[in-house]
């Protein structure tokens, strides 16, 4: 009797879980009928027939698509690489344009254009998330399977079985390669019957199919000769059920990756002879005696994904021509057997070149597709790397001061720029450019011939891998006191240099030491930035300096004269005024004119759209304002005295407030707030502060 309250408790955790289950879902994933049924499914929704490489572009194309202009060229960006499904766990960031040429070579295979035929080869350096994609896209496959319009169908034989006491069962046998089911219907019949299943306006073809896979064959002729050629009682015997792609379950999704060549032979990818079941059927050309699990043969109507697949031995890449030109493989001691699937390996660059220089490979070179798959060029896409890992959400117990994500990747995209060409560029305004910011001088066509100039960037470099490797060691260091800051990041950046396995000169690494130097020098600017905003960020003042500066331009521009507010006198625009705020963003003099007239038009195109100016929607007007406010204000702080950490409690709770507006504008937490202060008062106190 004691045991009874704990089994009553077990029972309502059970019904709470079975609960959670959609038992409709479940039965229209385990959907099962008669053929007849099957081809009235084709009849009302024929793409349940659609080809491998039609299913994985419809399966891209059904996560949405957005279109957008980058330096006056149009690209597309498929939402499917961003994993928003499963949290961006997998998301690829910055590589719209190759996932484009990769799309468009299923487009053209999905279209029967000659694609279908090829091996696609995705090519880059280590840590470019070749393999990522290759695993979005089994991923993606498995879960449209799982929607309605994604089904796709296979079949099972339902036989009799004769035991050895006499006793007779009805058995199913699945097809071993899930075929689809309308290749149980004779070769010379299909055209007629696809005809009249096919209504015109579904506005997709059926294709023609597959011969039947030899242990399908099998039990079909012997069906046929059991009932004299009667068809429509050999399809008695069949049952259709929806087909649900699952790696786990080795279900139209493969993977083969290279292994020790002693221990692999090239039945891991067509199959195997059962020699427990030889004995049972007497040949071991019995299909029922042979087991056709390999990775072509459970992955087809998927996809497979073969993992470096150019370090291969030889003889699993000559399984590879058939597989993908005549899309047919040849299981030992069998025919050769149709397969339909999408076939994507990926390989880093030494092995690509290996590949090159055997004149015995021309054959898979010429049936490969090749997408390179570069490192991020554009640092806010490289920055989402990190800020999905190394977050608040996933870091506990430790602050990550702002900037520090983002100059560790600006490190990483430096790394794979080229230096320009253009002598009066530097590689770090290069990287701005690339980042959408904009350059005096410098155009869209120019950001185009600088990509132009470098076919290669983005092929060599740092992987973002040693990147995050290298945060993760600052972030369960012992310094930092529960933060840490750019400096502890880049350090330990610099430090791994030292024994990194794939630099392979001396002159690199000194090269990305320098650039490391950049960086720093780079954060430098950035926090005297932050710094001098946070001291000048009194709104209500920048805006009264802001109306002061525009009505001594206005009456500049118009050779008109400004009222004294004080004295209600007219008076000369104040040009002391006027330049002590355009120096500040290095207007000279003999260009002072043109800029006030900027502002002054600028401010008549917004009066004609209806809108009033404010200075935020000028950046350097902006930065400007700040910087004069600063260069009054900062004095009465006494920055540079902090360094001496002797302050008087004025100074203090000045320097408590611009901690606040920190800590509030730019997510400093105390730790960084009086770190960066530090840091930004030592600099003035070097006499290193920009005017």
């Amino acid at each position: 009797m004691e045991g009874h309250p704990k089994e009553k408790t077990s029972q309502g955790w059970v019904r709470k879980i079975a609960a959670l289950q959609d038992q409709k879902l479940y039965a229209e994933l385990n959907w099962e009928g008669s053929y007849e049924e099957y081809l009235d499914v084709i009849r009302r929704n024929p793409k349940v027939t659609r080809t491998a490489f039609q299913r994985i572009y419809d399966m891209i194309l059904s996560h949405g698509k957005t279109e957008y202009i980058d330096n006056k060229k149009r690209l597309i960006r498929y939402h499917f690489f961003s994993d928003e499904k499963f949290g961006g766990k997998d998301a690829i960031y910055g590589l719209d344009v190759p996932l484009m040429k990769l799309v468009n070579v299923f487009k053209s295979a999905a279209q029967g254009y000659g694609t279908e035929r090829r091996v696609i080869l995705l090519h880059g350096p280590v840590g470019s998330s070749k393999s990522t994609i290759a695993r979005l896209l089994k991923k993606g496959i498995e879960v449209y399977s799982k929607t309605p319009e994604g089904a796709a169908y296979t079949f099972s034989w339902v036989l009799d079985k004769k035991h050895l006491d006499g006793t007779v069962t009805r058995e199913k046998t699945k097809c071993p390669m899930n075929e689809e089911p309308l290749n149980l219907i004779p070769r010379e019949w299909r055209p007629r019957i696809i005809a009249d299943l096919c209504a015109p306006e579904s506005g997709h073809a059926i294709p023609e199919g597959c011969e039947l896979c030899p242990a399908c064959r099998f039990i079909f002729r012997e069906l046929m000769g059991q009932y004299g050629g009667d068809f429509e009682k050999v399809i008695e015997h069949v049952r259709v059920s929806r087909l649900i792609f699952s790696e786990k379950d080795r279900v139209g999704v493969g993977t083969f990756q290279p292994k020790d060549e002693k221990n692999q032979d090239s039945t891991e990818l067509t199959g195997d002879i059962n020699y427990r079941k030889i004995a049972e059927y007497g040949s071991d050309s019995d299909p029922r005696a042979f087991n056709f699990d390999g990775e072509f043969n459970i992955a087809n109507r998927g996809v497979i994904e073969f993992v470096e697949v150019l370090k291969l031995d030889v003889a699993f890449l000559y399984d590879l021509l058939g597989a993908s030109q005549e899309h047919k493989i040849k299981p030992k001691k069998f025919p050769q057997t149709d397969i339909d699937e999408v076939i994507i390996g990926h390989t880093n660059e030494p092995e690509y070149k290996k590949l090159e220089n055997n004149e015995f490979m021309e054959a898979l070179r010429d049936r490969t597709v090749k997408i390179d798959i570069p490192y991020i060029t554009k640092l806010a896409e490289e920055r989402k790397i990190y800020e999905r890992d190394f977050n608040a959400r996933n870091i506990k117990g430790k602050h990550i001061a702002p900037h520090t994500l983002e100059m560790a990747a600006m490190w990483g995209v430096l790394t794979r720029l080229e230096e320009p060409k253009k002598h009066n560029l530097t590689l770090i305004q290069k990287l701005k450019l690339y980042n959408g910011k904009t350059l005096p001088n410098f155009t869209e066509d120019n950001i185009k011939e600088l990509r132009k100039e470098a076919p290669r960037e983005g092929m060599e470099g740092i992987s973002p891998r040693y990147i995050q490797d290298k945060i993760s060691n600052a972030l369960v260091s012992d310094k930092g006191e529960g933060c840490i800051n750019p400096f502890m990041v880049l350090n330990e950046l610099e430090a791994g240099l030292r024994t990194h396995s794939l630099i392979s000169s001396e002159e690199q690494r000194k090269r990305f030491r320098e650039l490391l130097t950049v960086v720093k020098q780079e954060y430098e600017d950035v926090v005297k930035n932050e710094v001098q905003r946070a001291i000048s960020a009194d709104e209500e003042a920048i805006a009264k300096l802001c109306g002061n500066y525009i009505d001594n331009i206005k009456a500049y521009t118009q050779k008109e004269k400004v009222k004294n507010k004080y004295t209600g006198l007219y008076e000369e625009p104040d040009e002391r005024l006027m330049r002590s705020i355009e120096e500040k963003i290095d207007i000279p003099e003999s260009r002072k004119d043109d800029f006030r007239r900027e502002i002054m038009n600028y401010i008549g195109a917004l009066a004609v759209e209806g809108k009033s100016f404010n200075y935020r929607t000028n950046e350097r007007l902006h930065k400007a304002l700040e910087l004069k406010l600063f260069e009054d204000q900062k004095d009465s702080i006494k920055l540079k005295n902090l360094v001496s950490s002797v302050v008087d409690k004025e100074t203090q709770e000045k320097i408590d407030l611009v901690k606040d507006r920190m800590m509030k504008n730019y997510g400093y937490c105390e730790v960084c707030s009086t770190d960066v202060l530090n840091f930004v008062a030592s600099i003035f106190a070097r006499g290193d502060a920009k005017d």
